[in-house]
C-alpha cells in the first residue's frame, strides 16, 4: 500500500494506536491478573462498535509481547513505548508470535492485492477501501492458528493470537476456535472481540474471561473527536457527540459523511410526520444513496431515531412492530439483495405514519 498504512485519514489503527482512553478500569484487569501471575488464557472483550475494543486488545498484545516477567511489580500500565521494537512490528503487522484473524478478502478482490504487489504497484488506500470481505471467517482462516500455534515463540515468551471479530464466524470456524480455546497451548493468549457477544456459542463464551467495555462519556468522546478531526467546530463535535451513542469510531464515521447533514434532513422528514412531502422523502433517500457507507449510516440513524421514538412513544408496541419491520427490510437488502431505494422509501414511509 502506497504511504503510512498505520492510519486512515488521520485516525491511527488499532495495531498502531498507543492512545487508550475511557478504558482505564479493563486495562487494570488485565494488568493486576499479569502481575498477581493469575491471567487466564482467553478473553472475550465485548461492546458496541468503535469504542476501542480492538484498540486494546492490540495494547495487551504489545504489552505481553514486550514485558519482563522478571520485573513485574514495575509495570503500571500496558503502555508500550512506539519507539520499541514490539511496537513497531504490531504496527507493521510483521511480528512473528502475533497473529491476528479477521475476514479475509473476496478470493476475487485477494488476486488484485497480489497482482499489485506482484507488479510493484501496491493498491492505494482508496483503492483498498474499495475492495469488498468475506461475509464470515472460514475454517480454513482459523486453521491457519494452528498452524501458528504449532511453531515456538521466540525468546519461549507468549504467542498472542487476535480473532477480530469472533461475531464473524460461522458456525463451522467457530467450532474450530472453540477446540483452541478447550486446550489452549503453554503461553499462549487468546483474545476475542466481540460486538455482539449475545450471539455467540455458549461454549465459547464459558472458556473465556470477559471484559465488557461500556461506551464511551461524552467528554472522552468529545476530547478524540478534537484529536482526530481539529476542523470540526464546537458545535458540530457536541452534535457529533449526541448522535454517537459513546462511539469514537462512529462519531468519526459520520463526521467524515456529514451525518449531521443527513440527521437534520431525516429530523425534519419524521417531524412532519403521516404529512411529509413526497419530494422531500425521495430527495432524502437519494442523498442517503451517495455511497454504499452512506447507506449504512442512514441505516444506523433511522434506527437511532426509532429507538428514541420508543422511548417517548404512549404506544410503543406500534413503534416495535415499525422497528421489527424495519430490521427485516434491511436484512434482506443484504440477504436477497432488494432495492435500496425502495427500502428506504417503505422504512420511512412506516416511521412517518406512527405521528
Amino acid at each position: 500500500m502506497e504511504g503510512d498504512n498505520s492510519q486512515i485519514s488521520g485516525q491511527p489503527l488499532p495495531q498502531a494506536n498507543s492512545l487508550l482512553m475511557g478504558h482505564e478500569y479493563a486495562e487494570k484487569i488485565l494488568l493486576d491478573a499479569w502481575k498477581n501471575n493469575s491471567l487466564h488464557n482467553s478473553w472475550l472483550i465485548s461492546g458496541v462498535e468503535g469504542i476501542g475494543k480492538a484498540t486494546l486488545a492490540y495494547r495487551f498484545a504489545r504489552f505481553l509481547l514486550a514485558a519482563d516477567e522478571g520485573k513485574r511489580d514495575s509495570y503500571s500500565s500496558l503502555n508500550v513505548a512506539e519507539s520499541s521494537e514490539v511496537f513497531r512490528l504490531v504496527a507493521s503487522d510483521s511480528h512473528p508470535d502475533l497473529k491476528v484473524l479477521s475476514r479475509d478478502y473476496t478470493e476475487t478482490d485477494r488476486k488484485k492485492i497480489l497482482k499489485a504487489i506482484k507488479d510493484g504497484e501496491p493498491l492505494s488506500a482508496d483503492e483498498m477501501s474499495g475492495l469488498k470481505k468475506s461475509s464470515f471467517i472460514k475454517v480454513d482462516d482459523v486453521r491457519l492458528i494452528n498452524e501458528f500455534l504449532s511453531k515456538r515463540a521466540s525468546n519461549d515468551g507468549w504467542r498472542v493470537v487476535i480473532v477480530d471479530s469472533v461475531d464473524d464466524m460461522n458456525s463451522a470456524s467457530a467450532n474450530a476456535i472453540l477446540k483452541i480455546l478447550e486446550e489452549p497451548p503453554y503461553k499462549t493468549m487468546m483474545i476475542l472481540i466481540s460486538h455482539n457477544p449475545n450471539r455467540l456459542l455458549a461454549t465459547i463464551k464459558s472458556r473465556c474471561s470477559k471484559l465488557d467495555l461500556r461506551p464511551l462519556d461524552d467528554i472522552t468522546v468529545a476530547s478524540l473527536l478534537r484529536r482526530y478531526r481539529p476542523t470540526l467546530s464546537e458545535p458540530q463535535v457536541k452534535q457529533l457527540v449526541s448522535i454517537c451513542s459513546g462511539s469514537i469510531g462512529k462519531a468519526i464515521i459520520y463526521a467524515d459523511n456529514d451525518a449531521l447533514g443527513l440527521y437534520a434532513e431525516l429530523s425534519a422528514l419524521l417531524a412532519a410526520g403521516a404529512k411529509f412531502k413526497i419530494n422531500d422523502l425521495l430527495r432524502f433517500c437519494d442523498d442517503a444513496l451517495e455511497s454504499e457507507e452512506r447507506f449504512y449510516l442512514t441505516q444506523e440513524l433511522i434506527l437511532k431515531c426509532m429507538a428514541e421514538k420508543l422511548k417517548s412513544s404512549s404506544q410503543p408496541e406500534n413503534v416495535l412492530e415499525v422497528w421489527d419491520k424495519t430490521l427485516k427490510m434491511f436484512d434482506n437488502v443484504e440477504r436477497i439483495n432488494m432495492d435500496k431505494k425502495q427500502t428506504l422509501i417503505n422504512v420511512l414511509y412506516n416511521f412517518c405514519k406512527l405521528s
